[in-house]
């Protein structure tokens, strides 16, 4: 896919020719009109960030929401509008981005995954589909998000890696990074990791885990959390990073969370090679945690 126009920082929702109604926090699902039964469906979706401008819709129809939502349209017949479990930025990819949807169409739900990607560019891809009762919420029913960072230690900067993976030029420190990322652990306030246009209505959230292992020439930081800030992933990674290399100690990051200061915190990280896994719901709602581009991913 060719490179897309300068990104809008407007969009058009174009709500009333889908026939969605809004309510006060936006658009909340197809109205059902004809006396016909919606069925809600829960799917699953990797997806290459480069080409886009996030996530969310734009009027420029450039973002991945748009091209999925005109995929399942198509192959619905009918229009089809999402909601997703997290939003990622531009640049950024998904290895296992959910979405719900309601729909009066009668498919098997593998329809639904080759119909669909019969009309997805080729860095987008349905991975599966479940059918999930009417109180299921892409958002709002996920018990936690997962994100990765992959990063490459090299002297000289990727090139077949490119935009796939972050790169570092020196030589960083496992142990100090991990007594770092120590301190994040838990319910805390992260303004010194939140993003000046953050939409979030409050700034405390909960980090459960933070991962950090290493294979060969390549680092990958697993973050598991209740919910995430905007660009709370990418500032947490460029102060690690700061810590990794030397130019801060490990305890700078419990200075950083007592003093609530984005300023005070290391630069963003690129989105390069950083990944939203995915979130996780309860067993009952049966949805798969993973898919084999985590494997690749590994």
């Amino acid at each position: 896919m060719g490179p897309c126009a300068p990104r809008l920082k407007t969009c058009s929702t174009g709500l009333a020719d889908l026939g969605v109604r809004a309510g006060p926090a936006g658009p909340v699902g197809p109205v059902a009109t004809g006396g016909l039964d919606l069925g809600r469906l829960a799917l699953g979706i990797c997806y290459r960030g480069h080409a886009y401008h996030g996530w969310q819709s734009q009027r420029d129809g450039c973002t991945v929401q748009d091209k999925l939502e005109a995929a399942l349209s198509a192959f619905a017949a009918e229009p089809v509008k999402t909601v997703c479990a997290g939003r990622t930025d531009a640049g950024v990819h998904a290895l296992n981005q959910v979405v719900h949807i309601d729909t009066a169409l009668q498919r098997e739900a593998i329809s639904w995954v080759r119909g669909g990607n019969r009309y997805l560019p080729s860095d987008i891809a349905l991975q599966w589909c479940r059918p999930v009762p009417p109180d299921f919420h892409a958002r709002r029913s996920a018990l936690g998000r997962r994100y990765r960072h992959l990063v490459l230690e090299s002297a000289v900067r990727p090139a077949l890696e490119h935009g796939v993976c972050g790169w570092v030029f020196r030589p960083l420190s496992q142990a100090a990074m991990a007594q770092a990322a120590g301190h994040l652990i838990g319910e805390h306030d992260f303004s010194a990791f939140r993003a000046a246009d953050c939409q979030s209505p409050t700034p405390v959230k909960t980090l459960r885990r933070i991962d950090i292992t290493r294979r060969g020439a390549y680092w990958r930081f697993d973050f598991d959390g209740n919910a995430f800030l905007h660009h709370m992933v990418r500032n947490i990674m460029g102060c690690l990073v700061a810590v990794g290399t030397g130019r801060q100690p490990p305890g700078w990051l419990a200075e950083l969370l007592a003093a609530r200061d984005r300023h005070a915190a290391a630069p963003t990280f690129p989105a390069d090679g950083l990944y939203f896994a995915g979130p996780y719901y309860d067993d009952r709602f049966a949805l798969p945690e993973s898919t084999a581009a985590m494997d690749w991913n590994a």
